[in-house]
């Protein structure tokens, strides 16, 4: 590009664009806000009709084998209801697995598929229940084998 007066609309138009992807670009870098806030989401008791729900804790074993079951293949095909929770959680009630469903509900794990008794994990469901797992296998765990409690 020549280096004149006339070639000024030129060079704006194409420091301008420069400008814009340089924004796009920051725009898209992750700050650790957006994981505080939905990490306080899940952990965090939830209210909802005067009824209190406690959170979940990703690195208890209770919750642990709860991500585990609803990251199960059968599930993101058909859904899940509690009829197939009560068959694999075997220590539970029919009653504990209801309060389970309307506690993943209320903090927005898992969504009822139109009037059918059948719920699906959400986007935020999955990223949670992969992330807790994924950290306590991974990170956690082999960490704690070289530790000693007196």
């Amino acid at each position: 590009m020549r280096k004149t007066i006339y070639s000024l609309p030129t060079l704006l138009a194409l420091l301008r664009a420069a400008n814009h992807r340089y924004l796009a670009f920051v725009s898209l870098i992750e700050t650790p806000e957006a994981g505080v806030t939905t990490l306080e989401h899940i952990t965090e008791s939830r209210s909802e009709n005067n009824h209190t729900y406690k959170g979940f804790n990703p690195l208890a074993d209770d919750d642990a084998t709860l991500f585990r079951v609803l990251l199960r293949e059968e599930f993101c095909i058909s859904g899940l209801s509690s009829r197939s929770l009560r068959r694999i959680l075997v220590n539970k009630t029919a009653g504990q697995i209801t309060r389970l469903l309307k506690r993943l509900r209320v903090h927005g794990l898992i969504k009822k598929v139109g009037s059918h008794y059948k719920y699906y994990l959400t986007t935020l469901g999955r990223i949670i229940a992969v992330t807790a797992l994924r950290l306590r296998e991974l990170y956690v765990i082999p960490q704690l084998v070289y530790t000693r409690v007196p």
